[in-house]
């Protein structure tokens, strides 16, 4: 049997490497229009900050340690220009010109390419993508030659790690982002928490523009938005999103959606003998049900893997999982993670959810150097599934999300978390892990003990309702929302009646610095027989959801201290 892959990196080259295990006869080709079959594409940018020295750490194999390993024909610098389905064969061009090579499986890994804005200037020689080995190389080259100013187009997760990389090695640094937060699948909350550490970072963010235009110059390029801003620049890299290269086998006949391949279960395509894998096919979001390319290598991996166990196995063959799109970036000393759905996507498809909000501490708070990991988890109120999961964090955060993404996979409900037997020490965790928390929280939430009130409702309640501050005085002159009753949590209960005659028969939203002691004061006031809510998050995430408005709406009694 001959299979032929097109595209290496990961899904094309994890299905060559299944192919071979499974079959030591099997005739496996790999064609790669790049000048390198393996490489580690996530490592790039931090080649460009020097945290990665040596270039030739990138390269995971060359042909020829794959054809000594594994006996693969692999085959750079060869790039797939047309497919016969009905001949079974493949055209290739190579430096050596034209060539059609037949085969008896096709598995299409051509991944996607950098989707370039059609604004004048766009062409200038000092933009690159962030995408090959030579794209970091040229960019490092850029750097040691003495560059200084970076603007960076796009602010996904590669845009981030691109501006951070850069401003590593000093360079003045500048991030514009059509959408109105970096990080634009992050939950708002939270990426306010990600723009202030851009901005800690040294680096000036432009959110909610584009770039209209780039007038080049000998000297250096000037990068224009549409609200009027120049940006220097002696480099510019392009990261506003991708689109899958599918192009040559959709005219083979290669049914596509949205430019993506469609593929089933098992990774087929709509033509006979031919699979698909990657950045370039359509996934099934295991949440909403959405059809969209999911561009992580994780996914592509183990699609590479299962594919090749279907064309090899096929009676044995399980079906390629729905990817639930976790992703995790470092932001200087924060980390941001995500998995499942967020309310974007939720509210698109008409899911209904409620949002819980948690700032757990990472590890035993008394242990040194404990810290906070803000937590976002949606949860689907009937039944309980998990739904979708973020985080923000100096540590820990990596060790949930994952616990999360493991949950959403086994289809486990919110309740079920607070049974997960997780390891504790003080230096790890706490006794109480964070992710038990979420469970604790949303079963109390689902169950009636909790009533939640939320960050983006705060006009609606300074209208209609009574705000109460269970914060200590320290906390309170720090920052409180106008016209809130001030009263510690450890005095409510004697002071209840005050709570009574300024309510006056409106009900009550309680709010502290995170949820847990306004989660108390609720429960005192709800069995006081007045309506009562507790604010999602406390004002730590209230500070986050109001973003630059947080110093306008907070009164604040130091500044009238200083005054």
């Amino acid at each position: 049997m001959r299979i032929i892959i097109v595209g290496g990196v990961a899904g094309g080259m994890s299905c060559a490497a299944r192919a071979r295990r499974l079959d030591e006869q099997a005739d496996i080709i790999v064609l790669e229009r790049g000048a390198h079959v393996s490489f580690a594409n996530c490592g790039l940018p931090y080649f460009v900050g020097g945290e990665i020295d040596d270039p030739s750490a990138l390269l995971v194999q060359t042909p020829a340690s794959l054809r000594a390993a594994l006996a693969l024909d692999v085959r750079p610098g060869n790039e797939v220009i047309a497919v016969d389905a009905a001949a079974r064969t493949v055209t290739v061009r190579s430096s050596e010109g034209l060539e059609q090579i037949e085969y008896d499986a096709l598995v299409l890994s051509p991944g996607a390419s950098a989707f370039v804005p059609p604004i004048p200037g766009v062409d200038s020689p000092r933009m690159r993508t962030l995408r090959t080995v030579e794209d970091a190389i040229a960019l490092r080259e850029k750097v040691d030659a003495g560059a200084r100013r970076a603007v960076v187009l796009g602010a996904g997760f590669i845009g981030i790690e691109a501006a951070e990389a850069l401003a590593a090695q000093g360079l003045e640094v500048s991030v514009v982002e059509m959408a109105t937060q970096p990080l634009p699948p992050v939950e708002p909350e939270l990426a306010w928490l990600v723009s202030e550490e851009l901005r800690a970072l040294g680096i000036d963010l432009h959110v909610g523009v584009a770039a209209t235009s780039i007038e080049q110059d000998a000297d250096v390029d000037t990068v224009v938005l549409a609200d009027g801003t120049r940006l220097a620049a002696d480099l510019i890299v392009l990261s506003v999103g991708v689109r899958p290269d599918t192009a040559v086998f959709e005219a083979a006949g290669v049914a596509c959606e949205r430019g993506a391949m469609v593929v089933d279960d098992h990774g087929r395509t709509s033509v006979p003998g031919i699979w698909a894998v990657g950045d370039a096919t359509l996934s099934v979001d295991p949440i909403t049900g959405s059809r969209r390319p999911v561009a992580l290598a994780g996914p592509a991996n183990r699609a590479g893997r299962l594919v090749a166990d279907d064309i090899l196995r096929p009676d044995l063959a399980r079906a390629v999982p729905r990817p639930a799109g976790t992703a995790i970036v470092r932001v200087g000393s924060l980390t941001a993670a995500l998995t499942g759905a967020n309310r974007v996507a939720l509210d698109s498809s008409g899911t209904a959810y409620r949002t819980l909000h948690l700032h757990a501490n990472q590890h035993a708070g008394y242990f040194p150097g404990a810290s906070q990991i803000h937590l976002v988890v949606h949860i689907a109120p009937e039944s309980g599934r998990l739904l979708g999961a973020q985080a923000v964090g100096v540590e820990g955060v990596d060790k949930r999300i994952d616990v999360l993404a493991t949950a959403i996979r086994a289809g486990m409900t919110v309740e079920d978390l607070i049974d997960l037997d997780l390891a504790y020490s003080p230096p790890y965790g706490q006794a109480k892990d964070a992710v038990n928390l979420v469970g604790m929280v949303g079963a109390n939430v689902r169950n009636g003990t909790l009533s939640l009130w939320y960050a983006d409702e705060l006009d609606d309640i300074l209208d209609s309702a009574l705000i109460l501050d269970v914060r200590r005085h320290d906390e309170w002159v720090t920052g409180h929302l106008p016209g809130a009753l001030h009263i510690p949590h450890t005095e409510l209960r004697e002071r209840i009646g005050e709570v009574r005659e300024q309510a006056a028969g409106r009900p009550v939203r309680v709010m502290c610095a995170s949820g847990v002691r306004s989660a108390i004061a609720h429960r005192v006031v709800a069995q006081a027989g007045m309506p009562s809510a507790s604010l999602s998050g406390g004002i730590l995430t209230l500070r986050a959801a109001l973003g630059a408005r947080a110093a306008d709406v907070l009164e604040d009694e130091r500044v009238s201290e200083r005054v």
